[in-house]
């Protein structure tokens, strides 16, 4: 039996992960309001990864409704700094705010899949990955983001790490998909084990 793939997704970058790794696919994008879920779990002090979790559940399950049969990868993505959620930036001076508040120190990314099946999730991972920033100037950051606002201004944390952005970093900890939004390595694992792809 063929299963249908679909991701939950409007990010381009999840999508070209997943053509590049020679996945058949198509793009649903869902109508979610995830700016309430994640004050309404904020408001609860969730945890950076649950809200990331609940994320790409919520994105998943909203397309499973519409298409039961398929296998419905929902993803998302939460930037952890010291505690609290950094989300994308509302404007160019607040991307360059938020990099100079978290330049120079360690935050946290965590990337969340959640597949569904029939309207039931079947498999979830939250990938965690540690980035420790330079200390780089004021005028550098305000240059970077003028440069690459129109990119980074979709992007929690206001940088892309397969872009410009990497001058940013000092050290990174962790899966580079995670980094890019979407932990590839375990979702072709699972999809291998099952036989949706061949191994």
């Amino acid at each position: 039996m063929v299963i249908q793939l679909v991701l939950a997704s409007g990010s381009s970058i999840r999508a070209q992960l997943l053509r590049n790794a020679n996945v058949e696919f198509n793009v649903m994008v869902p109508r979610v309001d995830e700016d309430s879920v994640k004050r309404a779990m904020m408001a609860e002090a969730a945890l950076p990864r649950d809200i990331a979790d609940a994320l790409a559940e919520m994105k998943a399950r909203k397309i499973s409704g519409k298409h039961p049969d398929a296998w419905v990868i929902g993803c998302d993505q939460v930037l952890d700094f010291k505690g609290q959620l950094i989300s994308k930036p509302e404007s160019a001076d607040q991307a360059v705010a938020q990099l100079v508040r978290m330049r120079g120190q360690a935050h946290k990314l965590f990337s969340a899949a959640v597949i569904y099946e029939n309207g039931q999730p079947i498999w979830r991972h939250v990938g965690q990955v540690l980035l420790r920033m330079r200390d780089t100037s004021d005028q550098y950051l305000k240059d970077y983001v003028a440069r690459n606002w129109d990119e980074i201004r979709h992007c929690a944390g206001a940088y892309m790490l397969e872009a410009e952005g990497v001058r940013l970093f000092d050290t990174i900890d962790g899966d580079y998909f995670n980094v890019l939004g979407m932990p590839l390595l375990e979702i072709l694992n699972f999809l291998a084990q099952r036989g949706v792809i061949a191994q």
